[in-house]
């Protein structure tokens, strides 16, 4: 038995399904093409017919919007495109009334150059105190006309861009590891620690029930700013993400127990869930241990593709390494950040792992037929899994990437700052598809939207498959109902023997029930059925007594 069943307590978090609102592409209330606020509270009783336990929202806070919000110039206000802190007081409290808890991303390692702070920086001048909330440092060379260190932007070239000063002349760099619009702040300075706590307490004020933390594990840098070692060659293991002077410091977890200590201090609890790509595992969890967050994304699971192997690895080791901290295990398969899954896992055996770099019309063409399988098989695993799952907008309706998005649509800074090289993330954000014959497939009022829709969306629209037998909509529904029926989130686990290595097998035992036995078939030759089993639910059609291949089955033996 790899994990024992868990009693249920107050700490909703353990077991819930999180389903990820992307404000700009969920619903809009007007014309524009840009989802907001109101439409979201429109669509509530979708989320709550759907089955999930909570929505995230990703930022919705005053914004230049050079990388989607997370470019932040004042956290504690809302920009006005997705409407006010009213309508988030007003959506929080029909999500509760729903019986769904709403959680918001938070964003501590960096803000946009447009916030107070920074503008400040720019105009005070050289030593201004200032400039002390920033990673700032003179640059290298006779004139410092280099920058400070070798370090690169997870969005291209540099991680340093030069400040000019108030006279014109070039001054000192400032660190940024995402886009150039988005500064890095210095979390030893006590204004930063106080701002974000400060932060924190306006939303938890308002009735959030938490925060996703964005890039959790970037906020801290080595002392000394040491230049980062050369990367890895192709295909061999990651070093552990510690080695990168600008990650997985040890500051960071000073940080998240103040963070904690806070979000301790309400009732009901409140939720920290850290968006943190470490390896290896072991020190991941280290995010999630009793004084520090409460959740960290599961990035193995997530990466592991359409493999049996790596699968088994990744649940069995998260569920070792999340009970050695008191955790429970967190689940997911996309988010606004990957290639959709419905894609991702229809590409050409061999092709290098997309997310985060996105698919664009020059690369490889996933099968929609194979991905479309696969990815109703995946989820149907997932869904089976103890612990917490968080569902990608769209998922449940088996939404491919837009690949074919035009050149002058691309609004991520990542397709900007390698030249075209990488098309980026906005394949995964295209706004959805509600109604297959309204303006604008139902997303708003308007003909348009602010990514265009692709074509295939049509077909795969909510009102093409509610209620539609066998639709992955339908698919997901059942399987929520039948997680929170059988109370497989809090349920003992524990992976069988005795099948082929390209299958997945699990048996769950609930809090209510018969044991559950989970196949996923990742092979390419049909797998029997034990004797006697009863199907509960099944991914695809079943081949009389057998699972056939890209597909996962719950059955009852």
């Amino acid at each position: 038995m790899l994990r024992d069943a868990e009693p249920v307590d107050d700490r909703w978090w353990r077991d819930a399904v999180v389903y990820q609102v992307y404000p700009r592409s969920w619903a809009s209330s007007g014309t524009d093409g840009v989802g907001d606020l109101p439409g979201i509270l429109a669509r509530l009783p979708y989320l709550a017919a759907l089955g999930v336990d909570a929505l995230w929202l990703s930022p919705f806070y005053v914004s230049p919007q050079h990388d989607a919000g997370y470019d932040v110039s004042d956290h504690r206000d809302v920009d006005p495109q997705f409407g006010t802190v009213a309508d988030v007081e007003r959506l929080v409290e029909a999500a509760h009334a729903l019986g769904l808890r709403v959680v918001a991303d938070v964003i501590p390692n960096h803000v946009s150059t447009d916030h107070p702070w920074f503008r400040a920086a720019l105009a005070d001048g050289p030593g201004a105190p200032s400039r002390e909330r920033f990673v700032v440092r003179p640059g290298r060379g006779a004139d410092g006309e280099e920058p400070p260190n070798n370090w690169r932007s997870e969005f291209g070239g540099p991680a340093w861009s030069r400040l000019t000063e108030p006279d014109g002349t070039p001054g000192p760099w400032y660190l940024h590891q995402f886009d150039s619009t988005q500064a890095d702040v210095a979390w030893e300075h006590p204004e930063v620690v106080a701002d974000f706590e400060q932060t924190l307490r306006f939303w938890l004020d308002r009735g959030l029930d938490g925060f996703r933390v964005d890039a959790a594990h970037c906020i801290v840098k080595a002392p000394g700013l040491p230049d980062q070692p050369p990367p890895q060659p192709p295909g061999a293991d990651p070093e552990p993400t510690h080695l990168t002077p600008f990650k997985d410091q040890e500051g960071c977890h000073d940080v998240y127990r103040e963070w904690r200590r806070l979000v301790d201090g309400y009732d009901p609890p409140r939720l920290l869930c850290a968006e943190a790509w470490v390896t290896p595992l072991e020190r991941a969890m280290r995010y999630v241990r009793p004084d520090e967050m409460h959740q960290a994304f599961n990035l193995d699971f997530l990466d592991a593709g359409w493999d049996a192997g790596r699968l088994r690895r990744a649940v069995a080791e998260t569920v070792r390494a999340a009970d050695a901290v008191g955790a429970s295990p967190t689940w997911a398969l996309a988010n606004h950040d990957t290639v959709r899954l419905a894609s991702r896992l229809g590409l050409p055996d061999g092709t290098p792992n997309p997310n985060g770099k996105g698919l664009g019309p020059d690369q490889p063409a996933p099968d929609p037929v194979l991905g479309l399988r696969r990815a109703r098989a995946a989820m149907l695993l997932m869904l089976a899994l103890p612990g917490s799952a968080y569902l990608y907008q769209g998922e449940e309706l088996g939404l491919p990437e837009a690949t074919t998005l035009p050149d002058e649509v691309r609004r991520d800074p990542t397709f900007a700052r390698t030249g075209g090289r990488v098309v980026g993330r906005d394949g995964c954000r295209v706004p959805m598809p509600w109604a297959r014959d309204a303006p604008s497939l139902g997303f708003g009022a308007g003909a348009s939207t602010w990514l265009p829709q692709p074509p295939e969306f049509a077909a795969l629209a909510v009102d093409q498959q509610d209620g539609v037998a066998g639709s992955t909509l339908e698919l997901v529904r059942a399987a929520l109902a039948e997680r929170r029926a059988r109370g497989l989130g809090r349920a003992g686990l524990r992976l069988t023997e005795g099948h082929p290595d390209d299958v997945v097998a699990l048996a769950l035992s609930g809090t209510d029930g018969p044991e559950l036995l989970v196949l996923t078939n990742a092979g390419t030759a049909p797998v029997d059925l034990p004797p006697g089993a009863r199907v509960v639910l099944a991914s695809g059609p079943l081949d009389g007594g057998s699972v056939p291949p890209d597909t996962t089955v719950w059955v009852l033996s």
